[in-house]
C-alpha cells in the first residue's frame, strides 16, 4: 500500500486528463488515469484502468481495482466527457440528448457515490470536476452540451455543502477552448434539419477561429493541482483568460450587454 495520496482521473487517455494526471504524479500523488479501453503497459507515464463511466458495474470494478492496488483514494477527477458539434437543439434526439447526460453528467454521478463510501471512512478526500465556462454562461447552437454543464455545476455546488463537514470538498475547474481532441471527437448532431445548414457551416468557421487561439491542456490541468493541493478550496476555479472574461461579464454586466454580444458574434440577427 502507498503511503502517497492517491488520485485517480476519469478520460485521461489524452487532452486535459492526461495532462492532469501527469502534474499530479508530478506533484507526489500516485495517479491512476481511465479510459474505456484501458491501456497497454508503457503507453502512459501513468497506470491506466479501463472504465466506462456509463456503467455501473464498470464503475464498481474500477474502484474495486484501485482499492485493492492502494487501499485509499485521496483525490478523484471527473473529466471524462463529449460534446456535440454545433447545431441546432432541436437537431439532436432525445436519445442522443440521454448519451450525452449519461457521460457528462450521471457518469460524475455514478463516481462520486462509488467514491465517496471509501472517502468518508477515511475522514476526507477531494473531488474535481471538470465543468466548462458555457456551464456558467450557455451559448447558442450547443444548447444540450451547456445543459449537461450547468447540471455539473448545480450538483458539485450542493455535494461540497453535503460533504464538507465530512472532511471532503468539491471544486468545479471551468475552462474555455482548449486545444485537445475534444472538439474534432465531437458527435454529429442526428436529426439534422436543412434550416440550419448555413448556421452549421458558419459555426464551424467560428469554432476554427477559437481554437487557434485556445489554451492548452496544461492550463486547465496546472489549474487541478492548484484545487487539488488548496488548503481551503474554492467551489470553482476558471481557467484562461477567455473563461475568466466570461465569468466577470455573467456577474458584472448587465444581463442585456451580455445577450447583445452573444447574438453578435454568433451573427443572429444578421
Amino acid at each position: 500500500m502507498t503511503k502517497k495520496r492517491v488520485a485517480l482521473v476519469t478520460g485521461a487517455s489524452s487532452g486535459i486528463g492526461a495532462a492532469t494526471a501527469i502534474q499530479l504524479s508530478a506533484a507526489g500523488y500516485r495517479v491512476y488515469g481511465t479510459s474505456r479501453r484501458g491501456a497497454a503497459t508503457g503507453q502512459t507515464r501513468f497506470p491506466m484502468l479501463a472504465l466506462d463511466v456509463t456503467s455501473d458495474e464498470s464503475v464498481a470494478a474500477a474502484i474495486t481495482e484501485l482499492l485493492n492496488l492502494e487501499g485509499r483514494i485521496d483525490l478523484l477527477v471527473n473529466n471524462a466527457g463529449f460534446g456535440l458539434s454545433p447545431a441546432g437543439a432541436e437537431e439532436s434526439s432525445i436519445e442522443q440528448a440521454k448519451a450525452l447526460f449519461d457521460t457528462n453528467f450521471y457518469g460524475i454521478v455514478r463516481m462520486t457515490r462509488a467514491v465517496v463510501p471509501h472517502m468518508r471512512r477515511q475522514g476526507g478526500g477531494r473531488i474535481i470536476n471538470i465543468g466548462s465556462i458555457l456551464g456558467v454562461v450557455p451559448v447558442p447552437y450547443v444548447a444540450l452540451y451547456c445543459a449537461s454543464k450547468h447540471a455539473v455545476e448545480g450538483y458539485s455546488e450542493a455535494l461540497d455543502h453535503e460533504l464538507r463537514t465530512q472532511g471532503i470538498r468539491v471544486s468545479v475547474i471551468e475552462p474555455a477552448y482548449v486545444k485537445t481532441q475534444f472538439e474534432t471527437n465531437n458527435i454529429e448532431p442526428d436529426s439534422k434539419i436543412s434550416e440550419y445548414d448555413a448556421i452549421r457551416k458558419k459555426l464551424a468557421h467560428v469554432v476554427g477561429e477559437a481554437m487557434s487561439k485556445a489554451d492548452e491542456p496544461e492550463q486547465a490541468a496546472g489549474v487541478v493541482v492548484k484545487a487539488a493541493q488548496a488548503a481551503h478550496p474554492k467551489l470553482r476555479y476558471t481557467s484562461g483568460n477567455i473563461a475568466r472574461t466570461f465569468k466577470l461579464l455573467r456577474r458584472f454586466a448587465p444581463a442585456s450587454v451580455l445577450d447583445k454580444g452573444l447574438r453578435k458574434n454568433f451573427q443572429l440577427d444578421s
